[in-house]
């Protein structure tokens, strides 16, 4: 190990633990960012932006903010999770309307890249709160599995399921926004498979 990887290292372990992770977590963390690229550990430091002014809230995962510096309104779409759209009565107003109770004036956003919208994606923080993580807890929206790299939210759509929160009280295509999406393509094409 270079003296490189060593001050990666410890500012790894520092930003796990102001981050409040579990000490088997930033072992396990520390250990795997050994084995891992250059490109993971580099995700994992990223710092959350400035604090930026909270602007609209469209659906459950994404939102439009202002940011310090920046002339332009910033579209974010948050990183791992994908909620009902609004058309999807009544899931996609409550997934909303969940993420307004909670968002606040200011958030800050670690991005983690850009979309082929040409938003930000990235988990979007309010204080210490992963606002992410905490739509997927609250059972108004489900992992993105694709996009998603972070096995906290896994667990938490199990906990969520198992206690038949939100868009797991009753089965349907609100569990699984991008069928519905699909569904709905597919009918605007005229092509309905059943």
């Amino acid at each position: 190990m270079n003296e490189k990887q060593l001050i990666t290292l410890i500012s790894l372990t520092k930003s796990l633990h102001q981050q409040k992770y579990p000490l088997f977590i930033i072992i396990l963390l520390i250990a795997a960012s050994l084995l891992g690229s250059e490109e993971w550990l580099k995700g994992l430091l990223s710092k959350p932006s400035d604090e930026c002014e909270v602007t609209k809230v469209y659906d459950g995962d994404t939102l439009t903010l202002q940011c310090p510096n920046q002339s332009e309104l910033t579209k974010v779409r948050m990183y791992c999770i994908d909620t009902p759209e609004i058309k999807q009565t009544p899931w996609g107003i409550q997934a909303r309307d969940h993420l307004r109770s909670i968002i606040g004036k200011t958030v800050q956003v670690k991005a983690i890249e850009k979309d082929r919208y040409g938003r930000i994606v990235g988990e979007v923080y309010n204080g210490n709160v992963n606002l992410n993580l905490a739509q997927v807890k609250a059972g108004k929206a489900a992992v993105y599995r694709n996009y998603c790299k972070k096995s906290e939210y896994e667990l938490a759509e199990k906990q969520a399921q198992a206690a038949k929160s939100g868009i797991w009280s009753q089965p349907g295509l609100q569990q699984t926004p991008w069928e519905w999406r699909k569904q709905q393509k597919n009918i605007r094409n005229g092509s309905l498979v059943k």
